[in-house]
């Protein structure tokens, strides 16, 4: 062996073999390591889709999700008469198209002062007692506001819609079905992105409308909901939300809008029992940041109609 040849090298071999070769064995470990960088990112990734899709918990920064917040749409109607010709168009002509385009709806209405106990399942349009307006309660589900407006915009060019619909609008326009209906506009929470879809046993639903004062009140109550502890205790004493938006755009602002379900008014009234008397609510509604945050607040019964998509 010469001496300045290495111990693994033949006397033979010619110097581009041995440049292939150390090429070889440097390039070996670059591979392997970019192999495992993009198993362990579809791994990463694979993970973040399970968490998306469970849910995260409310007022817990460290589960926040990066989904785009999705947008509700309420709209109450006010009706002029019985409701069954506007029922029949939302069930067969208005709902089918809004799900065409990508975009799920609830249908509810008031639930009337003689109402079962326990309503097990969706009730069919009730009349409302006397001197008692009868409405109507539908809630638009987009997942972005980006869709929001597109779905505006692609609407009126569906066809098929335009084709089916006609014959009502022309019927309503000299009968009208309803006086108005007013819309709320509402914005996801940052930590609660997404709806919750309730439960098939669910019966009753409970509509809420927190006014605040002014517009930092009415974040500081977001901020109950969203960041604090809120919205976990309703999860741990069975109060069962749908979903938490911010008013961007509606009647009664600043406000907040929340939805949720229960089986019956009596595990309602034991939910918001527990709740009451939980003492990490009796601590939060003493907080002093908390103070004065929701002064007009409204809450509504719904039961689902026979049409709603959740």
């Amino acid at each position: 062996m010469k001496p300045d040849m290495k111990p693994d090298m033949k006397p033979d071999m010619k110097t581009s073999d041995m440049k292939t070769r150390h090429l070889r064995t440097a390039t070996l470990p670059v591979a392997a390591l970019l192999a495992l960088c993009t198993l362990c990112a579809l791994c990463a990734a694979g993970c973040s889709k399970a968490q998306n899709h469970a849910g995260s918990a409310p007022g817990d920064s460290a589960t926040q999700t990066t989904q785009a917040r999705q947008i509700y749409e309420w709209r109450i109607y006010t009706l002029t008469g019985d409701g069954a010709a506007l029922d029949a168009f939302f069930a067969d002509t208005l709902i089918p198209a809004y799900n065409r385009l990508g975009v799920r709806a609830g249908a509810f209405q008031p639930m009337p002062p003689a109402a079962p106990a326990s309503p097990a399942t969706p009730a069919a349009p009730a009349a409302p007692a006397a001197g008692e307006t009868q409405r109507r309660y539908l809630m638009f589900v987009y997942s972005s506001i980006a869709e929001y407006h597109k779905v505006k915009r692609e609407l009126w060019n569906d066809a098929a819609f335009r084709a089916a619909a006609q014959p009502w609008f022309d019927a309503s326009a000299q009968k009208p079905a309803y006086s108005n209906f007013e819309s709320y506009l509402c914005e996801a929470f940052s930590n609660m992105p997404r709806m919750r879809t309730p439960d098939k046993s669910r019966g009753l639903f409970e509509l809420r409308i927190y006014r605040s004062p002014n517009e930092e009140a009415n974040q500081r109550k977001i901020r109950m909901f969203n960041d604090d502890i809120e919205a976990r205790i309703f999860d741990d004493v069975g109060i069962n939300w749908v979903c938490f938006g911010e008013t961007l755009a509606g009647p009664r602002n600043p406000s907040l809008v929340y939805l949720t379900w229960y089986e019956n008014p009596e595990t309602r009234a034991a939910a918001w029992k527990k709740f009451g008397a939980d003492p990490r609510w009796k601590q939060l509604r003493k907080d002093p940041k908390y103070a004065r945050t929701a002064t007009d607040n409204t809450s509504q019964f719904l039961l689902p109609l026979p049409y709603s998509q959740f």
